[in-house]
């Protein structure tokens, strides 16, 4: 849990603000999972600290979500593409 939050404070993903008076907090889980090797020995463990997000209400608790994710097979296409277009 320690290298998980020290991960994430020096990632910047997210910062300690105030609550506005009128708001309630999202609670947050922490998820652990055993990585295996192939013999089946453990390898390593792992600790995902995440947010209760269906707690949230659209248009009270957020407006917008947006998650920059893109498999690299899609990068090479577009990258592809845009070399076959000059």
């Amino acid at each position: 849990m320690n290298e998980e939050y020290n991960s994430i404070m020096k990632n910047d993903t997210w910062e300690l603000i105030e609550l506005p008076k009128d708001k309630i907090p999202i609670g947050c889980k922490w998820f652990f999972k055993e990585k295996f090797n192939a013999d089946g020995s453990v390898d390593k463990y792992k600790a995902r600290l995440v947010a209760k997000g269906y707690a949230q209400k659209e248009g009270i608790d957020y407006e917008d979500t947006f998650v920059p994710i893109a498999k690299l097979n899609t990068i090479r296409i577009m990258i592809a593409l845009d070399t076959q277009q000059n």
